[in-house]
């Protein structure tokens, strides 16, 4: 009886071993599973983030002079050499947005002129004119004028202001003439 008892101890041994054995298996098994899981998570984690840093596109600005431009006797696009935001899309060389990713967007302007003279800005898309931002004569004092719209822009579509032949535009410290642009979602 004893020899029996020695041998159903060993048996009962063995079979918890080897039920540790399969169940350290089965978990060590699982747990890779898991671990390669959280990395594809991850890596999809972290291509979502590029795509929404990618997708942050807005700039502002101003014309950054003290006095007048203009009048001109041709059409002239403005720069807006005052910057006070830009995620890069925007060249304050030239004035020119251009757009880095497919989608709709907003645009806004803004013009400041005395009136002794005519202010007349255009924004373009691609050389087409889309809206008009105008001041008329009126006497002797200063106006504005701001127009905005929302345009749907492809991959290096080109957004910018133009002032008209023989108009004018003002502006000085407090910023009155402005550009700005934003987009609203990717298409």
């Amino acid at each position: 009886a004893s020899s029996l008892l020695t041998l159903s101890s060993r048996y009962s041994h063995l079979v918890t071993f080897v039920a540790e054995a399969v169940l350290d298996y089965h978990l060590k098994s699982i747990l890779g599973e898991l671990k390669a899981e959280l990395q594809k998570t991850k890596e999809q984690l972290d291509d979502l983030k590029k795509e929404v840093r990618g997708n942050r596109v807005a700039f502002g600005a101003n014309l950054g002079i003290n006095g007048n431009i203009g009048p001109i006797n041709i059409d002239i696009t403005l720069v807006y050499k005052n910057v006070f935001s830009n995620t890069g899309s925007y060249n304050p060389a030239t004035g020119i947005f251009t757009a880095p990713v497919r989608g709709v967007y907003y645009f806004s302007f803004s013009g400041f002129s005395l009136s002794t003279r005519s202010m007349d800005l255009v924004l373009m898309k691609n050389r087409k004119p889309m809206i008009y931002a105008t001041n008329h004569p009126d006497g002797r004092h200063y106006e504005p004028a701001t127009n905005g719209m929302t345009l749907q822009l492809d991959v290096g579509d080109q957004v910018y202001v133009r002032l008209r032949q023989d108009t004018w535009i003002y502006d000085n410290g407090n910023n009155h003439s402005t550009f700005i642009g934003y987009l609203l979602f990717p298409l």
